[in-house]
Order: C-alpha cells, then structure tokens, then sequence
C-alpha cells in the first residue's frame, strides 16, 4: 500500500514563470513522496495529516551553482572584481581543504547552514582535494540534502598549492568518480572550474569521462569581462567562451550547468539554447564583483533554461529568498540603463526561476505538479506580524516574506518527501 502524507497549509507554487497557483487552506498530497496534487479538501482514506494552517506552503528552492569550501569567508572582500578576488582570497582559501580536519570543520559549518535554508536541491563546487570532497558528499547526504557535488579540477594559471598535474588530475578524477558513486542522493558532476584554468588536454579528458559515464557538467562562462578577454588569448582558435567547451564535449552533450553568462554573444545564447545548457543566474555575486548584469530576461524570451544561485561566495548569503529578490532588482537596473526593451522580472517570474526552473535540471523537482518530488518548504509568515496581512493574497504574502524576512529559519522542509527539519 502506498504511503500518503497529506500537508494542510496555504500552498502555492509556479508551473510556469507568468502566475502563481495557489491553494489557501489547501492540501497538499504526496503519495510514497510524490505529490498527486493539491485540493480544497482532504482526500478520503488512510493518511498522515501535517497541519501547517495559517503557514505557506510552497516548492523546496533550488541553488543551481555555489562554492561548499568559499562559504567560510561569505561576506568578505567585496570591494574587489572576480579575477583579483579569486588570486588574492580564494586561491588561497580554497588550500587549506588539503587539510581534513579544517574540511571536516569547515563543511560541518556549510552544511548545518544550507539544511536549514530554503534550498533544498543543490549544483556545489568543492575543491580539487578527492578527500575532502567525499566528505562533503558524505555530510550533506547524511542531513538528508540531495544534489550534485563536484571535484573541481584544475591544471594550469593556478597557484602551487591548487594547480594539478594534468595527467594525475585525470586518474584523480577517475578514482573519486568511483568512490563518489556510492552515493544515493548527493552525486558527482564534471567540474572544470573554468577554461583559463584547465589546459586543451584536461578539457579534453574531461569531456571524455562525463560522456562514457553519462554524468552532467558544471562550470563558469562570461562572467567577467577580463575573463572572457582571457579566454580568448588562451584559445584564439575559437569562436567563443561557450565553444571552447563545445569542442570539448563539454556543453549539452550531457546535462550541463554554466553559471554567471553575464556577456554573452549572440552566437553563445543560440549555442546554449541548442543544446539545451541550464544558466545559473547569480544576481549577488555578480553585483559583488563588478561582473555586471546578466540578461536574464533575454534568457526567458529566448527559452534558455535558467535558474538562480547564490554562488558563495561571491554572493555574501546562501538564501535562495535573497537571489529572487536581488535578481528582480537587478533586472530593473538592466531595463533602466543598458537595454529597455528587457523588460524587469515579475515576482512570480523570479520564483519560478528559483523553485521549478533550476529544479527542472534534477528532474520533476520544484513545482507542485503531479508526480514531482515532495520538495516542500513550510514558511511561517504568522511570526512577522503586519497589521496589512488579513488583507493579503497568498501570492502577496510570499512577496512580503521574500523581501522582508529572506534569511527567517524555515518551519519545515521535505526533500524527497522525507522531512529534514
């Protein structure tokens, strides 16, 4: 017999970016933790009820690009750009992971954070040291999180201590492939962490290995200006950032994320539409260090698959509540100085992109459709009072939280239909 929980609260999620669905007072079911829908009423039959009247109910969010090992020094160094930040402060950071009990304390701290956020699915970059990699999948599929984690590699315009030799960095990746594999929820994905620190060869070897495993990919594209100029001194046989990787087998001939896509071409938007690239909008960081706005309206026009994320820690808060609303503002300032025809984001349009856009990379995730995943977050807005909430639409009420209230403990959260807080 299959097991069904039932969630009463008042519930709401996107299946497309334009609207808001909701339910008040509404049920939510979720049969062996996949939802069948939401109703007035609660079903008949044998069930579990979980009364969470007066509270929203809304898709667990998805944080689809941050660095595990930065989230230590979230919040520091922000006068500086991305090239000067990542020599100066996270290179050196990034180091000490060599060490296992500073990985153990480090990543005790980010995961103790990120389960008690409203992110529920995740895309994590961690370091290039295997060990401590497996342990951060270890930590977080034991505080019941699901998501990818990956290796990052690197071998060259790398400091000492980070930089890998490429033939070793191969058989490194190979071995912790394996091991990673044990794994139920928390699964590898490709890490290179971006072209001007992987040479012709890695990137070669690396698209080689996501095709024969069939794993995804994740890394950075067009997030700097100086960058992208670097990318094109290193590989002048290209046409662009994204067709470096294309060449390498290493855009969409599996599941890729690229995050940031702050400049790019016209040529890379089709690239990445083609072959079906999720973009990993990372509003924070990208105002943090001076990369600028990414055109994420034209992502949504276009039908590029795009999701938000806090990239710790270029973005200084893991709150998925912060992204929706720094992206919205952001995308003002987009429309008002650089393009007026991209029109802002809508409220409804930034949630989406938070719960079921980014979700969709790891399948039915992030919406309240049938047969999605019990992703769920419960939001207690009763413990911000405001003498406006009786006369508030349930779409209105989560706008008010999102804004005011971004970094508020959830009340409960589900991944997967298991309840982990």
């Amino acid at each position: 017999m299959k097991k069904c929980v039932v969630l009463k609260g008042d519930i709401i999620w996107t299946e497309s970016p334009d609207r808001f669905e909701y339910q008040e007072d509404g049920y939510l079911v979720l049969e062996d933790s996949v939802v069948t829908g939401v109703y007035p009423k609660a079903p008949e039959g044998e069930h579990e009820l979980l009364d969470f009247s007066g509270s929203l109910v809304t898709p667990g969010l998805t944080d689809l690009h941050l660095h595990a090992p930065q989230h230590q020094f979230a919040g520091l160094f922000m006068d500086e750009e991305l090239l000067q930040w990542l020599e100066r402060h996270t290179f050196p950071y990034e180091s000490r992971f060599a060490d296992s009990s500073y990985a153990l304390k480090a990543y005790r701290s980010f995961v103790s954070d990120i389960a008690g956020s409203a992110t529920t699915r995740s895309a994590v970059f961690a370091t290039i040291h295997s060990d401590a990699t497996l342990l951060l999948m270890k930590l977080m599929e034991e505080a019941g999180l699901s998501g990818y984690v990956g290796k990052v590699s690197m071998d060259r315009n790398s400091p000492d201590s980070l930089r890998e030799e490429t033939e070793e960095a191969i058989r490194d990746e190979e071995q912790f492939l394996d091991e990673a594999s044990a794994f139920r929820n928390i699964k590898p994905i490709i890490t290179p962490r971006f072209v001007p620190s992987c040479s012709d060869r890695l990137l070669e070897a690396l698209g080689k290995i996501a095709m024969e495993r069939n794993l995804p990919v994740q890394s950075h594209l067009d997030e700097n200006v100086s960058e992208v100029e670097w990318v094109r001194s290193l590989c002048p046989w290209s046409s662009s950032y994204a067709d470096v990787y294309r060449h390498f087998g290493l855009l969409g001939d599996t599941p890729t994320i690229m995050a940031h896509v702050v400049w790019p071409s016209d040529d890379e938007l089709g690239m990445l539409l083609e072959r079906g690239v999720y973009v990993a909008h990372s509003p924070s960081s990208n105002t943090n260090l001076s990369s600028g706005i990414a055109p994420v309206r034209r992502f949504l026009d276009m039908g590029i698959k795009t999701g938000l994320a806090t990239d710790i820690a270029g973005g200084s808060s893991l709150s998925m509540f912060r992204m929706i609303t720094d992206a919205i503002q952001v995308s003002k300032l987009r429309c008002r100085f650089i393009d007026s025809s991209e029109k802002p984001l809508r409220f409804s349009e930034a949630f989406y992109l938070a719960s079921k856009g980014g979700g969709s990379f790891f399948g039915n995730v992030g919406s309240f459709e049938k047969g999605y995943d019990g992703d769920i977050l419960v939001l207690d807005d009763k413990a911000f009072p405001s003498v406006l909430r009786p006369e508030l639409s349930v779409p209105e009420r989560l706008e008010m939280y999102a804004y005011r209230h971004p970094d508020a403990p959830v009340s409960a959260k589900f991944v997967k239909g298991r309840r982990i807080i």
